[in-house]
């Protein structure tokens, strides 16, 4: 069976259904089979796990993890696709296309009734650009029964995902990501290998879902909130961050500079310096004092 994901074969599907692009949602369809191979091998699917894909566009991905997986769940936001996804994906019994914003969708009860008898359950999905971190902190805040992710995305954004403190690529989303799993960079995707071609190139990263978290929060959200608050300003220290960002920082001042002394994180440091168990460690502190 010839594969969707080939130059001649996707712009055949486009003529015949006239599909055009829409840039506001990040249409971007790769047309070279080898990279699907990777991105499904990556994720070490076989015929007793379950797959969840988000944005299937028409197909080219989807196929080839129903030819691995147990069963396929793709969401599509885009009815125009749907019919030519009905004919693309008819050789395949194990697909369920669903006609839904992954962002509004009850993710729980998704994967309840989806795959019901199947454990172990992956994302694998080509992200649109201008959705990526939502998406990805869904999957996460929502502690959804999954054994990992595996994604390409906009290759700054992988950078991010996966930086380590002290680099100019680590911040929030860093810290966000590493918190709930331990983020991999498997592969670089060039931008040619897509149609139609994106401005920049590509990762694929892997999360492995962690079982406990790295760090021990008394509470999670306000840990979140003193991390973005710590990265509001690049160039700015922490204290000025937290004293200008954190609610009644400026009222809290002399408060924040006693946590930090007492944690012996010097009030200079910028936020990127700090590790997650240091985050963890000052986000306790002040939670005791003024949150």
């Amino acid at each position: 069976m010839k594969d969707i994901a080939t130059p001649s074969r996707t712009n055949e599907i486009l003529k015949k259904y006239g599909f055009t692009f829409k840039k506001s949602l990040g249409q971007n369809f790769l047309i070279d089979p080898n990279i699907l191979t990777s991105i499904v091998r990556y994720a070490e699917l076989d015929d007793k796990k379950g797959a969840i894909e988000i944005g299937p566009g028409i197909g080219a991905l989807t196929e080839h993890l129903a030819r691995t997986a147990k069963k396929v769940v793709a969401f599509e936001i885009d009815q125009r696709l749907l019919p030519i996804l009905d004919e693309t994906l008819a050789p395949y019994d194990n697909v369920e296309v669903l006609n839904q914003d992954v962002l509004k969708a009850d993710l729980k009860s998704v994967l309840e009734e989806q795959f019901a008898g199947i454990e172990d359950i992956m994302v694998v999905a080509n992200l649109p650009y201008y959705v990526t971190t939502p998406i990805l902190m869904k999957l996460l805040e929502e502690e959804l029964p999954l054994e990992g992710i595996v994604v390409m995305l906009q290759k700054e954004v992988g950078d991010r995902i996966s930086a380590k403190p002290g680099t100019k690529s680590y911040g929030s989303l860093s810290v966000a990501i590493q918190y709930y799993s331990e983020p991999e960079t498997v592969m670089t995707v060039p931008k040619t290998v897509f149609n139609p071609q994106p401005n920049v190139d590509s990762s694929v990263i892997r999360l492995k879902m962690r079982k406990t978290p790295p760090v021990e929060l008394d509470d999670s959200a306000y840990f979140f909130t003193v991390v973005r608050s710590c990265f509001g300003q690049r160039r700015k220290t922490i204290l000025n961050n937290l004293t200008n960002n954190l609610e009644d920082g400026k009222k809290y001042k002399k408060e924040i500079e006693e946590a930090l002394q007492s944690t012996n994180i010097d009030p200079k440091r910028r936020g990127e310096t700090l590790t997650i168990e240091e985050f963890a460690l000052l986000s306790n502190t002040l939670k005791r004092t003024i949150g």
